[in-house]
């Protein structure tokens, strides 16, 4: 978690609180966690009912 903290720039404190269970982090905090994590969020178009 301190890794984690380090590389997006938010503190521990904050980041087990926005991961816990009863978390609701924001938008920008899940996105400085994926990119942490090296990872990227795609969005596309819903498939027709």
């Amino acid at each position: 978690m301190t890794d984690l903290a380090e590389k997006t720039g938010l503190s521990r404190q904050a980041l087990y609180k926005a991961l816990s269970d009863d978390g609701n982090p924001r938008l920008n905090t899940f996105l400085k966690v994926m990119n942490a994590l090296g990872l990227t969020l795609k969005v596309k178009t819903s498939e027709p009912a």
